[in-house]
């Protein structure tokens, strides 16, 4: 279960951050890599196919931290526009409270995939269920 990092959990907050991140993600893949994100589940398996060739390409971690932090907000977004979740400030990334009361961490899950344990397509469907 989600989260597997020690989180604290803080209020839910109105904080613009994930949807942010997760938009200029959009844009940013949309302009450099051509390739179009519409917040659909089926949208966050080539999310995964990109994390794989980032890693295949061998950057460290800090040299694309902020881009998986993309990948995980966008992730999130998605989750978020199909379950009504709510974003809630945690330390150290914000996460995902689904209406169900579970939490979620896709910007862990992102660094996850990276290191080629984790999948963003597979946390927004354990997330969204059957809807």
């Amino acid at each position: 279960m989600y989260p597997t990092a020690p989180y604290r959990l803080l209020p839910p907050t109105p904080d613009p951050g994930p949807a942010r991140w997760a938009a200029d993600t959009v844009a940013a893949l949309r302009e450099g890599a051509r390739l179009r994100l519409d917040y659909t589940a089926r949208s966050l398996w080539r999310v995964d196919r990109v994390i794989d060739e980032i890693r295949r390409d061998g950057p460290p971690y800090e040299a694309v931290r902020r881009v998986l932090r993309g990948f995980g907000a966008y992730a999130g977004e998605v989750i978020v526009r199909r379950t009504g979740a709510e974003w809630w400030l945690t330390d150290p990334d914000p996460c995902l409270r689904t209406p169900d009361g579970r939490l979620w961490t896709p910007m862990d899950e992102a660094r996850r995939a990276y290191e080629g344990d984790g999948s963003l397509g597979v946390l927004c469907r354990e997330a969204i269920g059957g809807r």
